[in-house]
């Protein structure tokens, strides 16, 4: 008896043997076994397992030995050969989210989507258009290209360009370390007056450091006379 799926060549369903076979509905639905004629057409086969369980016959999808089933083949009706004690997989496609629910989904999308400013330039309109729909850069990366001006990313050709050149003299380590010293004073920034600095900020109460050498503490070690 073979075991491929082939087109249906007018048999009759009727003057088949029954087989039983073994019916997994993906889910909490137990098994359970169903007597069919060894040869059946797919879409009656689909018809009795939706009336059987009471299933949407338009939301079945059927497996068979690793293989799913469809209705039709160039335009004809498919056979499936039946053994005794074959097992059949049934899954349910589930029913999409109602509109609303999904008009949701879609505005948080567009939320975590990188968006131009309105007022940028006609360039980088054009840039931002040409790394999105044409190199398909993810959303990310966008970010990062057009959050640094224009002024950091001349730094940046220009450190390039001169990467080489350092090499070529034989200070490239010394290149490179010049360059993280560089980044770390530009970051560095100046505070202003009556900003309170790192130091102040994680102690509330101003108190000083043990040890801290100051006018109170030297008075203190005259008048004791540790001086």
């Amino acid at each position: 008896m073979g075991r491929e799926i082939e087109p249906d060549r007018g048999s009759d369903a009727a003057a088949e043997a029954q087989v039983e076979i073994n019916l997994r509905v993906i889910g909490p639905t137990p098994p359970f076994r169903l007597a069919l004629p060894s040869s059946i057409k797919v879409h009656d086969l689909r018809r009795i397992v939706a009336k059987h369980r009471q299933l949407p016959i338009e939301d079945l999808k059927l497996v068979l030995r690793g293989s799913v089933l469809h209705d039709k083949q160039n335009g004809e009706d498919l056979t499936i050969q039946f053994n005794d004690g074959d097992s059949l997989i049934i899954a349910v496609k589930p029913k999409s989210p109602p509109k609303h629910v999904r008009d949701e989904f879609d505005d948080d999308d567009d939320d975590l989507k990188f968006h131009l400013p309105q007022s940028s330039s006609r360039f980088k309109k054009k840039l931002f258009f040409i790394l999105r729909e044409k190199l398909k850069l993810p959303d990310i990366l966008l970010m990062a290209v057009f959050s640094i001006s224009l002024k950091i990313w001349a730094i940046i050709v220009i450190w390039f360009i001169l990467a080489p050149i350092a090499h070529r003299f034989g200070i490239g380590p010394l290149y490179i370390l010049g360059t993280g010293f560089g980044i770390v004073f530009y970051n560095l920034g100046q505070r202003q007056h009556g900003e309170l600095s790192a130091y102040s900020i994680f102690n509330e109460d101003f108190r000083e450091l043990p040890g801290t050498l100051n006018a109170d503490r030297i008075d203190r070690d005259i008048r004791a006379g540790q001086f």
